[in-house]
């Protein structure tokens, strides 16, 4: 990653979001396929991508559309799907809570697994708060999302079956290419091919949909327990120092300027 000194915030938002809009068109035609094959129309297709803007929702809701599973079922699976969008809003309002409520109402629209991925490394690294960057990652992102899924959508008739293409394994790639950046070290690691092999685990013992949910708490479990083993009960967080020499050296601008925020 470059010195955050050197990269205008329009590269910065720009190149975070290359390697998701790689991933997500060719994930976006393959819900638009979906859709229309499940009876949804193509118009509704594309209106889910715009207003809605969750892969795994989307591609939950097709699926219990085509099944034929009633509108409550279907609302309560696509809000369990979604409900990790809660841990991840969580996980950035240390540096996002001092923005005012309608800026980060805004960022809200623009989070995904991939989105708060990239962010959130940016910033635990040192990245100084950039509102263009992180507007311009999430609507580049979000562009390229409804344009792979109208693609889909309106020419999904075209294609039969998706798998020949490789766009089945589309989101599987940009997910690696987004993991590896953060194992940053040999814990790290550990608990990323902990997970995975636990997935897989729960996977081949018969657990559906659920093993990669199940998988991701106990190994982030595991990552804690073995953070604190390693750092005892009496040390403070890592970015803690951080965080309170950022406040401390801008305590005497006005609040306007909130964590030292770029425009």
């Amino acid at each position: 990653m470059s010195s955050p000194s050197t990269v205008s915030p329009v590269a910065e938002g720009l190149r975070r979001a290359l390697p998701i809009v790689l991933g997500y068109v060719p994930v976006g035609f393959a819900f638009g396929v979906l859709a229309v094959k499940n009876n949804i129309p193509p118009s509704l297709a594309v209106a889910m991508a715009v207003l809605m803007f969750s892969g795994s929702g989307q591609f939950v809701f097709a699926s219990l559309w085509g099944a034929g599973a009633g509108i409550l079922s279907v609302i309560a699976a696509v809000f369990i799907v979604n409900l990790r969008y809660l841990l991840m809003s969580a996980a950035e309002s240390p540096w996002l809570a001092r923005l005012p409520r309608w800026q980060r109402f805004l960022l809200g629209l623009g989070l995904t697994d991939e989105t708060f991925a990239v962010h959130i490394t940016a910033l635990q690294r040192g990245w100084k708060l950039s509102l263009t960057t992180l507007y311009l990652c999430n609507s580049t992102t979000h562009l390229a999302w409804v344009i792979g899924c109208a693609v889909g959508a309106f020419c999904g008739e075209l294609v039969n079956d998706v798998r020949p293409l490789g766009l089945d394994y589309a989101l599987t790639a940009m997910f690696l290419a987004l993991l590896v950046p953060q194992c940053v070290s040999r814990l790290h690691v550990l608990v990323a091919l902990f997970t995975a092999a636990l997935s897989i685990a729960l996977k081949a013992a018969g657990m559906s949909q659920w093993n990669v949910a199940v998988a991701t708490i106990l190994g982030a479990s595991l990552g804690v327990l073995l953070l604190y083993a390693r750092r005892g009960p009496g040390l403070k967080n890592p970015g803690a120092e951080q965080n309170a020499g950022t406040q401390a050296e801008h305590s005497d601008k006005p609040s306007a300027q909130p964590s030292e925020v770029r425009p």
